[in-house]
């Protein structure tokens, strides 16, 4: 008797790496099931499309995808933080097979067991033990909370994701441990709010090895640092707690890297904002932090135009940023998202004001971040190879996180494999990028 083909299922997946992440536990669920992952929807069995709805844009980018999924196929299943305010979707597309929340894994596997039974037996089904990646086999984001306590005036993703579930240490760090066995060489650390890690559960102890460890951002971050690969700390508050990770970083535990969401710099804006954690010390914090780690690289994003931004307030967050000499920053124009309470706020700016600061704070942070990346060439970096090339191959510094930091281009006589961590001297910059070269045949 023939074996039935296994069922196949196309998958989208929007947003940030947290989506990611979920996206990655739904395909590991239903490889383990039998399914097999298609590249294209024309030929699957049905669709699964793992929305993002934080920005208006956003939304449009999801809905299109859905459009593009039932053109294509017709089949579609809809997840992720647009589904959790489903009316816009059933609007556009009543014919979806199923609409859910963002985590709701169960909820997405029920409803693709209902549209397309599972063939094999999952009991014999072949499953690599660190689960499917949807990022290259050397990096890994590894997520140690959902949801988010924060209430910013601007953002909805509490509504969207509820609030702050911490993840027991032991369970995270069995899941980094099996991530490294597999070859993983460079952990990405995320959440919505990466230092407020485990004030719900009230930092509770947990087993691992040999050990109880608590889950606080330092404990973590240092068992993390003992497992021998990168551990890049991503979507960081600044606590007055962060100031002890620093120690960490001195001493090589985890990569001397800070993403931290700033949003602003002007007090007034930032109150308007709603913005946790004290910001007024902010400079004098950073500027210890570079004594103690001086080879720490800051990472940011901002939003300009926000309501009752005046031109004084946009002009302190530019002596702000040339003082902090933040090495990479994001900036988004402020959009109205629907549900969100800065949308209540007087004194809009206008799009063109909007664009205006834009273009004058990304000028502003090409010329911060070329003269900070000046300041490494001559010196030798590690560097861990993202793709290879006949000659040059791409990859990062410490410095550098995958997709939206910038890049060094190393040029070797020997060819360099995807995931390799090599010594390069640096012997060029430009506004975002290193090139050097790799010694040795």
């Amino acid at each position: 008797m023939n074996q039935a083909a296994a069922p196949k299922v196309s998958f989208v997946s929007l947003g940030c790496p947290k989506a990611l992440v979920d996206s990655e536990r739904i395909i590991t669920r239903l490889r383990a099931e039998g399914y097999e992952l298609a590249r294209k929807h024309d030929g699957a069995d049905l669709v699964i499309v793992n929305t993002c709805g934080f920005l208006d844009s956003a939304k449009q980018e999801s809905l299109g995808a859905i459009g593009d999924a039932m053109a294509e196929n017709g089949r579609v299943i809809v997840t992720g933080c647009m589904g959790a305010e489903p009316e816009q979707i059933e609007a556009a597309y009543p014919g979806v097979l199923s609409i859910s929340g963002p985590q709701q894994y169960e909820s997405v596997l029920d409803a693709v067991h209902r549209a397309l039974p599972p063939v094999h037996n999952p009991h014999l089904d072949l499953l690599p033990p660190q689960g499917i990646k949807l990022t290259p086999r050397h990096y890994a984001y590894l997520k140690i909370s959902e949801g988010c306590n924060n209430r910013c005036s601007f953002c909805i993703i509490p509504k969207l994701r509820g609030d702050l579930v911490s993840r027991p240490a032991g369970e995270v760090l069995r899941e980094a441990e099996k991530l490294v066995t597999a070859g993983v060489r460079e952990l990405l650390v995320i959440s919505q709010d990466t230092s407020a890690y485990g004030v719900d559960i009230k930092y509770a102890d947990s087993p691992w090895k040999d050990r109880q460890v608590r889950a606080r951002f330092f404990d973590l971050a240092k068992e993390l640092g003992e497992l021998g690969a990168w551990v890049r700390l991503q979507y960081v508050y600044p606590y007055p707690h962060v100031d002890e990770v620093i120690g960490l970083m001195t001493q090589g535990k985890v990569l001397p890297y800070l993403d931290i969401p700033f949003q602003h710099a002007s007090p007034e804006v930032l109150k308007a904002m709603k913005r946790p954690a004290a910001q007024e010390k902010t400079l004098a914090r950073i500027k210890k932090w570079r004594e103690e780690c001086p080879d720490l690289t800051l990472r940011s994003t901002f939003i300009v135009g926000f309501p009752g931004e005046t031109d004084s307030d946009f002009a302190y967050l530019l002596d702000w940023l040339e003082e902090a000499e933040i090495d990479r920053a994001g900036c988004f124009k402020y959009e109205p998202v629907a549900g969100a309470t800065s949308n209540a706020l007087g004194n809009h700016v206008p799009p063109e004001i909007k664009q205006e600061r834009w273009n004058a704070l990304m000028a502003r942070q090409q010329k911060i971040s070329a003269r900070r990346l000046k300041r490494r060439v001559g010196t030798r970096q590690q560097i861990i190879i993202d793709e290879v090339g006949p000659t040059v191959s791409k990859g990062r510094s410490k410095a550098d996180a995958p997709q939206i930091d910038g890049a060094v281009y190393v040029s070797s006589r020997r060819p360099l494999k995807v995931g390799e961590i090599v010594t390069a001297k640096i012997e060029r910059s430009d506004q975002y990028d290193l090139h050097g070269s790799v010694a040795g045949f």
